[in-house]
């Protein structure tokens, strides 16, 4: 691949982060150049399997596919082809084929990703904490190792993956905390089964209003659980070099507020989406800096649901 094939690239996948990920794109800013690249390179393939799987365009407008097996066959059939160093024809997986020969990411960890994706088509849904829990880590947690990879994280260094991964189930709990409404209205349900059996509900209570406080009892939780994988994550995160542990700190604060606000609104947090603007954006990235020069006492990993062992 030519140098200005690369740069097209690199122009196509931020475009892509520029409209589907404004926080991801807002953090990414603060990695050196190479890394930055490589990383929206990566985003770009993430976002269209998200948007193959869903029949949506960037993050936006998803529709009930009528071909869920076929598309997740196509995911697989393309994303092995990049891995192979296969020319693709199509811009998402022609950037993973560039990052992930520069960066020699596993095909296994894109594999976990791509399952995430196939329970989603199949209308999957957690009866458990831990099938919640492995769920978060297949559609974001792989990211986290994927990007580790990127960041230039050793790939026998196994407490540091685990770490990235930690913080991708972080960002996904957050999300799901914030989408509680929206998804049930569109038949998706992230919360387990044995949490809303305890609660007295079931799938068709998500969104009435009526069971608010419940939600926001889980949502709550859920808050709570996402700090936990934080606090982890950001052990992993001061082993990085700096440019790249602010990012990543930054993102982790930037969506972080995503699930803080959720728990502190209470029964009012889906009355409307929850967003952070530009200058909360600015706050929280000037808050990472201190806290990247600031240094971190070691604590073993202990308590936290743990991704399977990969090569």
């Amino acid at each position: 691949m030519t140098g200005d094939e690369r740069a097209r690239l690199v122009q196509g996948a931020l475009e892509s982060i520029s409209v589907g990920s404004k926080s991801f794109r807002f953090a990414s800013q603060l990695f050196d150049l190479p890394t930055r690249e490589r990383s929206w390179l990566l985003y770009a393939w993430c976002r269209a399997c998200d948007d193959i799987t869903d029949g949506q365009t960037l993050g936006h407008d998803a529709v009930r596919v009528a071909d869920p097996a076929a598309r997740i066959a196509f995911l697989h059939e393309k994303t092995d082809a990049a891995f192979a160093g296969e020319e693709t024809g199509l811009v998402p997986f022609e950037a993973l084929r560039v990052v992930a020969a520069e960066c020699a990411i596993p095909p296994a960890i894109a594999a976990d990703h791509l399952a995430g994706f196939a329970r989603d088509a199949s209308g999957w849904r957690p009866q458990t904490t831990g099938d919640l829990l492995s769920y978060c880590y297949q559609v974001a947690g792989a990211v986290g190792v994927m990007m580790a990879h990127v960041m230039g994280v050793a790939p026998e260094d196994e407490d540091t993956l685990h770490r990235a991964a930690d913080l991708g189930i972080a960002f996904q709990l957050a999300n799901i905390a914030r989408d509680i409404v929206d998804d049930a209205k569109v038949g998706r349900v992230y919360l387990p089964s044995e949490w809303l059996e305890a609660e007295g509900l079931d799938d068709a209570d998500l969104a009435d209003p009526r069971h608010r406080p419940a939600l926001a009892r889980m949502a709550h939780r859920l808050s709570d659980m996402a700090d936990d994988y934080r606090r982890s994550a950001r052990i992993g995160a001061a082993r990085l070099p700096f440019r790249s542990r602010w990012a990543i700190l930054s993102a982790s604060g930037i969506y972080g507020e995503i699930a803080t606000r959720a728990a502190a609104l209470g029964p009012r947090a889906w009355d409307d989406r929850i967003t952070t603007s530009k200058a909360e954006k600015a706050a929280l990235v000037m808050e990472a800096f201190w806290e990247a020069l600031w240094p971190v006492r070691p604590v073993p990993r202990t308590g936290l649901w743990t991704r399977p062992s990969r090569p």
